[in-house]
């Protein structure tokens, strides 16, 4: 047990061995293991007293060779009153930190806010709180020499998924679109666990926690969306050109946006749309607007010079929504021939704005 002796023998020096004399016992003094006693401090308790038995067994005999009975006899309880504290043998590595990822996902539950990129680097931060070193950390220092490597990279993964599926749920529930909440989940996930993996190795009885998670989180967070989507999907100006070619070429050639659509229809009607990151600029000649009007209104709602250009899951919802927020509905919703739902308003300071929603394929 070199590595252990290694790993703890500065604070083991001069200090008086327990009477188990085990690197386990020696781990104590270290903050490993809170098990000894001290003045005005209760006895250890049994889940403490199993703890310690079954880490100086997989230390001493391997993690695998290890049974639930071995534990209990070492820690002179019965197979029973293990099962009242650990689930499994796993478990017993495993617990303190499940209890804080529970508290975590329950944290990341009950907020409504619209910051969740700051809800979950809070409550990251909050797995810290009172998390005293364990047998986990002391797992992860001597994997090799417990025979457990294999075991523990699958129940790592198990953990770091929970953490990926709090962190998405709550993400998405703030507007983020799935794949970048999924990203970020995942990201999340992977710096929590390598948070814990770092303390334990720099000395989980010496240093703290709060930093090794603060650094991992300033790894994650940049992937986490910090302005929510909302209920658009995407933002779309359209912008009438009587000279469509030039200011085709102009916004695509020089200003860089690429082409990722185009359209004519009857009576000369053209249309193209430039990609510009999470949003596009359509641009349209006068006699796509005319095409335009005719589809989306009466003939009552002509359009503005530049038309804001909403997509939106439900047409129908977004109009009476924004209705009811103060905006005046121009032309009703009705469906496109290119199978899209739109709808016309005019917003607040002037804004003339097309809801739409895409439909899909037609069925048939």
């Amino acid at each position: 047990m070199d590595c252990v002796q290694q790993y703890l023998g500065a604070a083991r020096s001069g200090s008086p061995r327990t009477a188990s004399g085990s690197p386990v016992a020696a781990a104590n003094r270290v903050g490993f293991m809170s098990i000894e006693p001290r003045a005005g401090r209760p006895k250890a308790s049994s889940r403490e007293t199993i703890a310690e038995a079954a880490c100086e067994l997989f230390l001493e005999q391997g993690y695998e060779q290890t049974s639930i009975v071995d534990i209990a006899s070492r820690a002179g309880v019965s197979r029973s009153s293990f099962f009242n504290y650990f689930s499994s043998k796993s478990d017993v590595l495993w617990a303190g930190l499940d209890e804080r990822i529970a508290s975590f996902e329950q944290s990341l539950q009950a907020h409504e806010g619209s910051d969740a990129a700051a809800d979950v680097r809070a409550a990251t931060l909050a797995i810290a709180d009172s998390f005293a070193p364990d047998s986990l950390a002391l797992g992860i220092v001597n994997a090799t020499a417990m025979g457990l490597e294999s075991e523990y990279e699958r129940d790592a993964a198990l953990r770091r998924a929970r953490v990926a599926r709090a962190v998405a749920a709550r993400l998405a529930h703030g507007g983020a679109d799935r794949v970048r909440a999924e990203v970020a989940g995942a990201a999340w996930g992977g710096a929590v666990l390598a948070a814990i993996e770092a303390w334990a190795h720099d000395g989980a009885g010496r240093t703290s926690l709060s930093r090794f998670l603060a650094v991992a989180a300033d790894a994650a967070a940049p992937v986490s969306s910090p302005v929510p989507m909302g209920e658009v999907a995407q933002l779309r100006v359209v912008v009438q050109a009587a000279a469509f070619e030039q200011t085709l070429a102009f916004y695509r050639d020089v200003v860089g946006m690429p082409q990722a659509e185009a359209y004519e229809a009857e009576g000369g009607a053209r249309v193209a749309i430039l990609a510009a990151g999470r949003a596009t600029l359509e641009i349209a000649n006068p006699a796509q607007v005319e095409f335009i009007d005719r589809v989306e209104t009466d003939g009552d709602a002509p359009s503005d010079r530049i038309r804001l250009a909403l997509e939106v899951s439900d047409t129908v919802a977004a109009v009476a929504r924004l209705d009811q927020g103060g905006a005046e509905v121009e032309a009703s919703a009705r469906e496109t021939p290119w199978h899209s739902l739109n709808a016309r308003l005019r917003g607040p300071a002037g804004l003339q704005l097309t809801l739409f929603q895409e439909l899909g394929p037609p069925q048939p």
